[in-house]
């Protein structure tokens, strides 16, 4: 069938905050993990990007719930039930092509997933220590076997990030083979090819405010570690 003749159009999909949030928390993911495995610059630049990752993760969650409706975390959310069957015709043959905006069923709940691991990531970072040279922010304000457990946590919470950022891309890639829908190029450009209904948008200044806020809330943070 001739693309221009399938029923879909162009619309946009994704807002520029939330594309930039995807791909800023993936550049500072990579610095983060070159910064603490490859000795890339000095570790005061690991805790940095680690304060910048918590800011974009608070801002993240705050647009969850006010952001534009493909961002809203209620739009894309869905119970067991939904996911179940959305798995199941995703290897149907032939797959249903039902209309998606936004998240998928499944994706959605990855979302969440990533966005919890790498908030744990940030906050047990702050108490974590090596034992030799290297104490995280807050581990004077908590006692030794707290220190211990977060160290272990932030430790363990690498290798979790890393088979979840590996599953993000083979499900993106499945997607692709799958249903010939090409995920990435949507979170570059903002739009895609749907039959869906225009989803709506909020000012940009909403998202602006928030961000400010978010990095105010950090700065704070940061403050008082390093007080």
């Amino acid at each position: 069938m001739n693309p221009v003749n399938d029923g879909k159009t162009s619309i946009r999909v994704w807002d520029w905050p939330t594309r930039l949030f995807h791909w800023a928390l993936a550049v500072l993911i990579a610095l983060q993990f070159a910064t603490a495995e490859f000795d890339v610059l000095s570790m005061d630049w690991h805790y940095r990007f680690g304060y910048a990752t918590l800011a974009l993760i608070v801002f993240r969650v705050a647009w969850g719930f006010a952001g534009s409706q493909t961002s809203r975390f209620a739009d894309f959310v869905r119970g067991p039930a939904t996911v179940t069957r959305y798995v199941q015709e995703l290897f149907s043959a032939p797959a249903r092509k039902a209309a998606s905006v936004g998240h998928n069923p499944l994706g959605g709940w990855s979302v969440l997933v990533m966005l919890a691991c790498v908030l744990i990531q940030a906050i047990s970072g702050l108490f974590t220590s090596d034992g030799i040279d290297e104490d995280g922010p807050y581990v004077d304000y908590v006692s030794t076997k707290t220190i211990k457990l977060m160290s272990r946590l932030h430790h363990l919470g690498e290798t979790v990030l890393l088979v979840l950022i590996a599953l993000h891309i083979a499900a993106v890639l499945l997607h692709w083979l799958i249903k010939h829908d090409n995920l990435t190029l949507p979170m570059l450009s903002g739009r895609k090819r749907t039959d869906a209904a225009q989803p709506y948008f909020v000012s940009a200044w909403r998202a602006l405010i928030l961000f400010v806020l978010a990095i105010a809330a950090v700065a704070l943070l940061s403050w008082f570690g390093s007080a």
